[in-house]
């Protein structure tokens, strides 16, 4: 019975993402610098919109909170990625491995509802724009913000501690470079088939079922944009809602091919390209997204720079 429970705790082994190769440095030093990116752009979105009092609106309190999802899917998988690689180690231990699938799997899931949530914001500016300061206020956007939070985290402690207590056999190797839940299933040694019912269940409550809230958003969205008789209404509608459209196609086109693919045609590289997508990329491309072609963030940068310049001289 011990020598069960001490292989059931043994650490896994990540088998990463790069080699020694001259390709695969240069591949991983790129990849530093665009996770480097990605959490200065995050982390600068946050501290404009804490810093800027006009800033203060459930949109932009929302956009903070995907910022903030952001920052910690990074630094959920990235950090261990480099440091195995760079010391040359591969180990991860068993309760590392089991808070990294926590973590990730919570954050990626808060993320989904929370540009759920966002798109129903969107719809009350574009649809109800008289109604938006009473339907949409800071009381709304907070617990927008706590459901997206905790729902997601509970379901990730549901599924992180069934998937732990499992019995692993083999040599242990997770085929990626972070505990992520399809590399590590694979290596449970029981019949998962019942336990695959509730992986189903939270794949259509967190992703599929969000998938058809935004559609239907973005379906009164567009026929409330074609009734509207004025080409610069038109336009500034279609700017209001292009970035988070951007963001949205950008996160659950990733997550789709990460996660709906039959497992017939997946294989360990397609796994680590799609967690690539939306674990780096996406998180790097979402505040560029949402800063470059945004009139009220381009302002508040020159307010508080601008601040700052007074502050300096006085």
């Amino acid at each position: 019975m011990k020598q069960s429970n001490q292989s059931s705790l043994a650490d896994f082994i990540l088998e990463g993402l790069f080699d020694d190769s001259l390709t695969h440095v240069f591949l991983f030093s790129l990849t530093m610098v665009v996770a480097l990116a990605s959490v200065s752009g995050n982390f600068l979105t946050i501290l404009l919109i804490c810093a800027d009092p006009r800033l203060h609106t459930p949109m932009y309190f929302l956009l903070s909170q995907l910022s903030l999802m952001d920052l910690m899917f990074l630094t959920t998988t990235v950090p261990k990625m480099a440091t195995n690689y760079l010391s040359g180690k591969k180990s991860i231990s068993f309760v590392g491995c089991a808070t990294q699938h926590f973590l990730y799997l919570a954050v990626g899931g808060a993320e989904c509802v929370l540009l759920t949530l966002m798109s129903y914001d969107r719809y009350v500016a574009i649809c109800h724009p008289l109604h938006y300061a009473v339907i949409m206020n800071g009381r709304v956007a907070l617990m927008m913000a706590v459901m997206s939070w905790l729902g997601a985290s509970m379901n990730s402690l549901i599924h992180t501690v069934i998937l732990m207590h499992f019995p692993f056999c083999g040599s242990r190797t997770v085929h990626h470079f972070y505990c992520e839940f399809p590399a590590v299933v694979k290596l449970v040694c029981r019949d998962i088939t019942e336990y695959e019912k509730t992986v189903y269940i939270s794949g259509i409550l967190f992703l599929l079922f969000p998938i058809l809230l935004v559609s239907t958003s973005y379906g009164f969205i567009l026929h409330s944009i074609i009734q509207m008789r004025s080409a610069g209404s038109k336009r500034n509608a279609f700017a209001t809602c292009s970035s988070h459209l951007t963001v949205v196609s950008l996160w659950f086109g990733a997550c789709i091919f990460s996660y709906m693919r039959p497992r017939s045609l997946r294989t360990p590289l397609q796994d680590k390209v799609g967690s690539v997508l939306y674990s780096i990329i996406t998180p790097t491309l979402n505040p560029l997204i949402y800063t470059l072609r945004n009139k009220d963030v381009a302002k508040a940068v020159k307010r508080v720079l601008g601040r700052d310049v007074v502050i300096q001289r006085l």
